[in-house]
């Protein structure tokens, strides 16, 4: 099921791949290739390489790698089937679905998009000049959102008629109820479904609109907020709002704020911390915490912490363990929305996210500051309390950290809180300990590996024969593929990769069809220059392999009857003598070929 094949082959060369980084980073030619700073992780001195003749990308600073549409993935946070439909709608390139229900679920897709686009438009345009929306420009100048506002953020009016939108866009009924714009009452007619409301557009994280948010006129009827019903393109518990202008900012600071208003988004913005989502309508749920951690490793909650404290505690910790996400809080003034702070003093709210605090620290503060702690009583029921909300946390170190603030503050030995809150803590869970940092050489963000703490691309040695063959073999074939064989290769991973790229029509499939290492390897080899001699390279592979059978010889004869003994005395001879050869110009490719036939023919085992 997907785009097929052909198509996927068609979208793939069609796309400049140089063209397509050079959007979100600067190239210089470096060689063959070019390089720049890597996208996917903050570095000083560039570690990207692109290969625009093999169509792939490889950092050396992180291990980031793939072709443009694996680019097009990472960068623009899509699925395979979205990223190629990018790249199609770039290249001209018409799709086609192997299979008939998801291609017409992509056009339904497609029609509920166009529909919501043609009604943010209309709506926006309405907000702009129609005099009935004279009312809601007014209120949106004293929230202060302007002309350059409102048309950034693209917000609407809706009229009070009952079917202005349905009438003005001429809908189908199923695509209007489809996109949530409308439904068809009693009497079978088209109805709006928002009327006397500012509204706010909703997109998705590749910038589709999907959904709205209406605000209602202060003093009309009808609730505060109201937001598009579930639709096949909108879920208000996996979206957040803003992402699609946010996401930049949240992987360059490697944080994300989350507030709970469409203005506080965009006062966050004015303020200048353009990295805010907002929740649409609902809790913050994990579906949300799943989303973010794609974008950054830290969450900023910028409302009312103490309510979603109160209810979510316990799945916020988990979510961070599980996400390895870092949940913080902004500690905002009492009474006072985001959206207004950035107005009357924008340095306090972005020295409130500067200042966030950790969840957990923040909750145990809120119990601590409303104790009385000037008296024995007081301080023994806040230490009751802040035991309490220790507890909740499933990592046994952190809760003894948090302990000893409880110890300090209480003036209470921490012997005597510690087996309380070891007993409170195994109620809630044990957990191993997370490190704050990720060990040189470990696995870092999307499970790669960072070469050097600096980020810097290593400096070339002289590789191995079997990593120099396997470059030559993916950077020209032609120079070397026909003296090589898998017997030369006796390194597994390696192995794999001769394999893959041997098997294979093109780079590209070898490495879709090999392992997480293979791949790893021939996407870096792929964007490496090589000088190497190809006959140099394959004496060095023959001399390798040639040893080792040698060495395996002497092993196996050690046990071996006299007679098998003296008859392979003169193939070990004959063996260094060809391998002394390997070392003479003059007679290296001869003793190269002459090995290679040798250990093709050489059985597995001496019986």
């Amino acid at each position: 099921m997907g785009i097929v094949d052909e198509d996927v082959v068609r979208v793939r060369e069609a796309s400049d791949l140089v063209a397509i980084v050079s959007e979100h980073v600067q190239l210089k030619r470096v060689g063959r290739a070019w390089s720049g700073l890597c996208p996917f992780h903050s570095e000083k001195s560039g570690s990207l390489s692109v290969s625009a003749e093999k169509g792939v990308y490889y950092c050396f600073g992180c291990g980031a790698k793939g072709d443009v549409i694996t680019f097009v993935r990472e960068i623009e946070h899509l699925d395979f089937v979205g990223a190629v439909e990018v790249l199609a709608a770039k290249a001209g390139i018409t799709l086609r679905y192997s299979d008939r229900d998801e291609g017409e679920g992509r056009k339904q897709r497609a029609r509920l998009i166009d529909a919501m686009t043609r009604a943010v438009d209309w709506y926006h345009q309405r907000l702009l000049s129609a005099p009935d929306a004279a009312k809601a420009r007014g209120y949106l100048r004293e929230r202060g959102l302007g002309g350059d506002q409102v048309r950034a953020y693209q917000i609407g009016w809706a009229p009070e008629g009952w079917d202005e939108l349905a009438r003005s866009l001429k809908l189908p009924a199923e695509v209007l109820t489809g996109a949530g714009l409308g439904f068809i009452n009693s009497r079978g007619r088209q109805t709006d479904a928002f009327r006397g409301r500012i509204l706010f557009p909703i997109f998705d994280v590749s910038g589709d609109p999907i959904g709205f948010g209406g605000r209602i006129m202060p003093g009309a009827d009808g609730p505060k907020y109201k937001n598009t019903s579930e639709t096949a393109i909108y879920a208000k518990s996996k979206v957040l709002y803003g992402l699609n202008w946010a996401k930049g900012a949240i992987v360059a600071a490697d944080e994300a704020i989350v507030c709970e208003g469409y203005t506080d988004v965009i006062g966050f913005a004015d303020a200048g911390l353009p990295r805010a989502v907002a929740t649409c309508g609902t809790a913050l749920t994990e579906d949300h915490f799943r989303t973010l951690k794609s974008f950054a490793h830290r969450v900023v909650l910028a409302f009312d912490a103490d309510a979603a404290g109160q209810n979510a505690a316990a799945r916020f910790y988990e979510w961070e363990r599980a996400y390895e996400i870092d949940v913080a809080v902004a500690a905002l003034p009492a009474g006072v929305d985001p959206a207004d702070l950035a107005r009357s003093d924008p340095e306090a709210l972005a020295d409130a996210v500067a200042r966030a605090t950790p969840f957990l620290g923040f909750r145990l503060d809120r119990v601590l500051d409303q104790a009385n702690l000037a008296t024995p009583e007081g301080r023994a029921r806040a230490a009751e309390g802040a035991l309490a909300v220790i507890g909740e946390h499933p990592n046994p170190l952190v809760r003894d950290q948090y302990l000893m603030q409880v110890a300090s503050r209480c003036r209470i030995p921490v012997e005597q809180l510690r087996s309380g809150a070891f007993a409170a803590g195994a109620v809630a869970g044990g957990g191993s300990a997370r490190s704050g940092a990720a060990a040189e050489g470990s696995p870092g963000r999307n499970g790669r590996v960072a070469v050097d703490r600096s980020g810097r691309r290593p400096s070339r040695r002289r590789d191995s024969p079997e990593i120099e063959a396997l470059r030559l073999l993916v950077t020209d074939p032609d120079l070397i593929a026909a003296s090589l064989d898998e017997r030369l290769f006796a390194d597994e991973v390696n192995l794999e990769a001769y394999r893959a790229i041997s098997a294979s029509p093109d780079l590209h499939e070898a490495v879709q069809a090999t392992d997480e290492a293979a791949a790893d390897l021939l996407g870096r080899l792929a964007v490496e220059d090589t000088e190497a001699d190809p006959a140099d390279v394959v004496a060095r592979l023959v001399e390798e392999a040639a040893l080792r059978e040698h060495a395996m010889m002497q092993i196996e004869l050690g046990t071996a009857d006299e007679e098998i003994v003296i008859e392979r005395a003169g193939e070990m001879g004959w063996i260094k003598l060809r391998v002394e050869e390997l070392h003479d110009p003059a007679t290296s490719a001869a003793a190269a070929e002459q090995l290679l036939a040798w250990l093709l023919r050489r059985p597995q085992e001496i019986t």
